[in-house]
């Protein structure tokens, strides 16, 4: 039986997921935060949405190519600032198609992480579709969430 002075859980893998919301940005100085605190191994992921792209677009290698490599440029920053912070381990993950469901049924089987930490909306839409993909998330992650307002 544990003790009311006994620490929180200490996470050895954490995953935050990126984009340029305010909420995004609260959330990647979080999980630096506590991957100095826990030493933890800290994994970076940012999802390059399907319905991002039109049919046109799609069909061009080229257009995906390069949105891709623009993600994986902006994402290496985030690794670099999480490295100057003083994180020990960062590493970074892109994938593709839904947010929510990508990064709960691929990206923390694939990282083993043991947190996740979201912010609560993202950069684009309407704010119902992206509290959804928060709240889909919290719902099916088979780890710890922490979301982030």
């Amino acid at each position: 039986m544990q003790n009311d002075n006994t620490p929180h859980t200490r996470f050895h893998r954490i995953l935050v997921g990126v984009d340029d919301s305010p909420d995004a940005q609260l959330a990647f100085r979080y999980a630096i935060s506590q991957a100095r605190q826990s030493d933890a191994h800290l994994f970076i992921t940012s999802i390059l949405e399907d319905d991002k792209v039109n049919v046109f677009q799609a069909l061009n290698k080229d257009f995906v190519h390069g949105e891709r490599s623009a993600l994986a440029k902006h994402i290496e920053e985030y690794r670099q600032l999480a490295l100057r912070a003083g994180v020990k381990e960062v590493d970074t993950i892109i994938d593709e198609g839904d947010p929510g469901e990508t990064i709960v049924k691929q990206v923390i089987p694939a990282t083993n992480a043991d947190l996740l930490i979201i912010g609560s909306l993202s950069k684009t839409g309407v704010r119902k579709y992206f509290g959804s993909q928060a709240a889909y998330m919290s719902k099916y992650a088979p780890i710890s969430v922490m979301t982030v307002r």
